[in-house]
């Protein structure tokens, strides 16, 4: 069975973010991720990790101004200075908190932009972080978010980022491979894993409709894990979702799906 990482910006929201720590650990997970370390110390961080005897699986390369709608700075030609310092601030938090592997969020496309211009961007700003991350010990991945959710998100599907992935051309690049979002955008989710399990570094979970906790809606998460296993994938499977009630009535899905 896969090991599940808390999504700590989706989960236990119920208290402040550095008390999540130990109530993942007490629901039984081992790892955790969430969307941005950058507001706390990371001292402070590290020392929740160890406190509860938990991993850091997973967070975001700065994604611009979240709160007022940005979802990633990556394809914008004029923010490429702010995207490279943002690979250097995700470094030092990623050293502390034993961190090896950051997502990289590429952005909402502006209207009337040109494709082909954002397309460069991105691939040399993954290129640059690649090889930046590399040098520290850290692995990159991408991340492909479906267009419903987020309109104009540009990088939206599976064979997109593989393209994307070979122009690159850095072998520190991956996919996190989302299973709510490619359900949307592609479906067919056990082929495409399989036959793409050597670029898929990350996977992430919810249900679909509605992206709540596995058992909610109409994906297969139980043949999903054995899959999973059947297929030999080694990474971490992080629960991005909302629940559908409170996090702790929500976490029966561990069981009920052989997760635990």
């Amino acid at each position: 069975m896969p090991r599940f990482a808390a999504n700590l910006s989706m989960l236990f929201t119920e208290q402040d973010f550095l008390e999540r720590f130990e109530a993942a650990a007490k629901a039984g997970f081992t790892g955790v991720e969430y969307l941005f370390p950058y507001d706390y110390a990371a001292d402070e961080i590290k020392a929740r990790l160890d406190a509860n005897g938990l991993t850091q699986v997973l967070f975001n390369l700065p994604a611009g101004d979240w709160a007022g709608g940005e979802r990633g700075i990556a394809i914008l030609p004029e923010r490429v200075e702010e995207f490279r310092a943002g690979v250097d601030q995700a470094i030092a938090y990623a050293k502390v908190l034993g961190n090896t592997q950051v997502n990289c969020l590429a952005g909402i496309a502006p209207k009337n932009a040109d494709l082909g211009k954002l397309e460069i961007t991105l691939i040399e700003n993954l290129r640059y972080a690649a090889e930046k991350l590399e040098e520290a010990g850290v692995r990159l991945v991408m991340e492909m978010i479906n267009t419903r959710d987020i309109p104009r998100f540009f990088l939206n599907n599976t064979s997109q980022a593989l393209e994307i992935r070979d122009k690159v051309g850095h072998p520190n690049l991956f996919l996190q491979y989302d299973i709510y979002h490619m359900q949307i955008m592609e479906g067919d989710l056990a082929r495409t894993m399989e036959s793409n399990l050597a670029a898929i570094n990350h996977v992430q979970l919810a249900d679909n409709p509605g992206r709540n906790e596995p058992g909610t809606g109409e994906i297969n998460y139980r043949f999903l894990f054995e899959h999973l296993d059947r297929i030999g994938y080694q990474g971490w499977v992080g629960c991005e979702y909302k629940p559908a009630t409170t996090t702790e009535a929500g976490l029966g899905w561990m069981k009920a799906h052989n997760a635990i």
